[in-house]
């Protein structure tokens, strides 16, 4: 499809917007903490006004969405958890994010359900050992990650004030080995006309001779989506502490015919032929997400290419779009300019609509600026995903030091936004990984846990040919169970696959009964997060379905239906099909740290990643099982299973 005419920024007439007095309306208020004397009082108070507001609205269906408002004190929110003095309501309340203009960042319902009374040991044992998160606080998508002398540095959406989303800064902390990580101050904060309402997502890119430029998205002080420029204070720096904005920005403003609030998240650079950078920022017309394609020279003055990078129709807008180039002959990771007959290129969108990270491979024509999908079914925004679980805002980076190609993603909560006011923290980041080529299937990419993370494991036990009958479970004992990382092999007897009748029956993890529906060849795997009585477990399986003419097609699910007793947690079922090829096991490896699962079939091919709120399979009750709900087969498991040590994060 196509935009308006190519233009320069200096096109467009755009100058600084004058400060008004509500600027700071998106800022949720400051509330000091009540004392004892007062406590009771604040706390009957809060309760009666949102017993008021349930009567008000709670029965309204006709009511009209309402800003979720101000973050109350932790101290109130957990006394009225504990208390169970949340009242019970239909209420709609505006998701966080939508009104500023991004996606939502919260479940929208901080009255929509009574939360459950969780207590201080439950909400403690869900913190992570080994993922990367803010000591407290809200976080939310990684951003310019980059390996710069000699450390790893990821910035990220970080709210200094509040364990919600809102008052967006760059976080930023350093690693030598991506796993062990030191905070560092704030490295940019949302203190200029061009950014005053958020300084979001962007990307770094390298010049030949070293330098490094980060492109970002500002929210304007009237909520425009604009695009800056900054460069560290001090290039000798190996932390780079302190950024500096280029005093001209914004460097980019939507152009005509693009949303003023539909216009953000621009790509790490690339080089043409010509020697020009081009960079993709991410946008929509109508319901077609599209990403726009400017070039540049020196990053302050951009023209805009005719036509897009690509767009599909009925996707809505894209967000956090992520463009780079992986080899089909290497191992290795490709620079983000690398280009030729070896090379595909991966055109990935964050959709926000659905709030899921889409991919697709392509080629990519430097002369015309287009990219083409090589299955049109399985463009992006309506084929396959990163992680069919809980993952979004992914970014990656070229990892010149070790040349490879690693990916980051924010992982959100899906418990109630009153549990994370507790708890004083929200969201994490996933671990990372590599991602490479499929060389054996030419259809996809592969992401793998970055190898450092094994640095961590400890104490192995192996269980060796393990049967598993149909509908058994096999307890695995291996102490305490949330840290591990797990590898495990399931073989199924292949005479007995050619013998089982095939059925016209569609099979889909999502629409199943979860691990519970029996079926003749699934579902099989593992339980992880299961107490001693199996009333919370959290299965990941394979299933496999035959059709009528005797072909095979084998599914990777996740379900946490039964994974949590509590009454305030999204519990869903996750999964996809995943290829396996002609002579493979069906392999899976999973990581469990606390409340996040992150789970990968036939060696990173399909991955899911969820977070889990267990109230009793937690601290030494936490266990692991095999389980194999089939009704015609019998399986066979290999299993290693390791502790997992904490990872070291130390505060700023």
């Amino acid at each position: 499809m196509s935009i308006p005419n190519s233009e320069t920024n200096n096109g467009v007439p755009y100058t600084q917007l004058p400060e008004s007095d509500n600027d700071s309306g998106n800022t949720p208020t400051r509330c000091r903490r009540p004392n004892k004397s007062t406590f009771m009082i604040l706390t009957g108070l809060v309760a009666f006004l949102l017993f008021f507001v349930a009567v008000k609205y709670g029965n309204n269906d006709d009511s009209d969405d309402v800003n979720p408002g101000p973050v109350p004190p932790e101290e109130t929110v957990c006394n009225m958890l504990g208390s169970n003095l949340m009242p019970l309501t239909t209420m709609r309340t505006l998701a966080r994010g939508v009104a500023e203009g991004v996606s939502a960042k919260s479940r929208g319902h901080f009255l929509g359900a009574r939360p459950f009374p969780w207590t201080q040991k439950m909400l403690a044992w869900q913190r992570t050992s080994f993922h990367f998160q803010p000591k407290k606080n809200w976080m939310n998508d990684p951003n310019g990650p980059l390996y710069y002398k000699g450390w790893y540095h990821l910035f990220y959406q970080y709210n200094p004030e509040a364990a919600v989303w809102g008052n967006i800064v760059w976080g930023h902390a350093v690693s030598r080995d991506l796993i062990h990580w030191q905070h560092l101050p704030m490295a940019m904060v949302a203190d200029q006309w061009y950014d005053i309402n958020g300084v979001w997502t962007g990307s770094a890119t390298f010049l030949p001779n070293g330098d490094l430029i980060m492109l970002y998205t500002g929210s304007t002080n009237e909520s425009v989506q604009v695009q800056n420029l900054a460069y560290p204070a001090d290039p000798s720096d190996p932390l780079l502490r302190k950024w500096i904005k280029y005093e001209g920005n914004p460097v980019l403003i939507p152009p005509p015919g693009i949303g003023l609030k539909d216009f953000r998240d621009p790509t790490t650079a690339w080089t043409t032929p010509e020697g020009k950078w081009r960079i993709t920022i991410g946008s929509k017309i109508n319901k077609t997400g599209i990403s726009l394609v400017y070039d540049t020279i020196d990053f302050k003055n951009f023209e805009l290419l005719k036509g897009v990078l690509h767009g599909v129709p009925g996707t809505g807008m894209w967000e956090c779009v992520d463009f780079y180039p992986v080899s089909k002959i290497v191992e290795n990771g490709l620079d983000t300019s690398e280009n030729g007959p070896a090379v595909k290129h991966v055109l990935k969108s964050s959709l926000d609509d659905d709030r899921n990270d889409y991919y697709a491979l392509g080629t990519y024509d430097v002369g015309a600026g287009k990219w083409v999908p090589d299955n049109p079914i399985i463009d992006v925004g309506i084929g396959l995903r990163y992680d069919y679980g809980n993952f979004y805002a992914s970014k990656t980076f070229y990892d010149q030091e070790k040349k490879r190609r690693v990916l980051w993603a924010w992982i959100k909560e899906t418990d109630s936004e009153a549990a994370d006011i507790c708890r004083g923290w929200a969201s994490l980041q996933s671990i990372p990984r590599t991602i490479k080529y499929d060389k054996k299937t030419g259809s996809n990419i592969i992401t793998w846990p970055v190898a450092e993370v094994e640095n961590l494991r400890s104490n192995n036990n192996e269980f060796n040919k393990v049967v598993v009958k149909p509908g058994s479970i096999v307890p695995l004992e291996v102490g305490s169970a949330t840290q591990l990382d797990i590898m495990a092999e399931f073989e199924v007897d292949q005479n007995v696959l050619k013998k089982v009748d095939g059925s016209n029956a569609t099979y889909d993890c999502i629409k199943s009964g979860g691990s519970a529906e029996r079926g003749a060849l699934g579902p099989f795997g593992l339980l992880v997060l299961t107490d001693n009585s199996l009333s919370e477990q959290t299965p990941i399986y394979f299933y496999i379905a035959k059709d009528l003419t005797g072909n095979f097609n084998t599914f990777f699910c996740n379900d946490l239906t039964r994974s949590s007793e509590a009454t305030d947690v999204r519990k869903l079922i996750y999964g996809s099909t995943v290829p396996v090829l002609l002579g493979e096991k069906l392999s899976l490896r999973i990581l469990v740290d606390h409340s996040i699962v992150e789970s990968f079939a036939q060696n990173g091919r399909t991955a899911i990643t969820s977070r889990v709120y267990p109230t009793k399979a937690i601290y030494e009750n936490a266990k692991i099982y095999l389980f194999n709900n089939a009704t015609d087969i019998s399986v066979t498991a290999t299993i290693k299973i390791w502790q997992m040590n904490s990872a070291n994060i130390k505060s700023n």
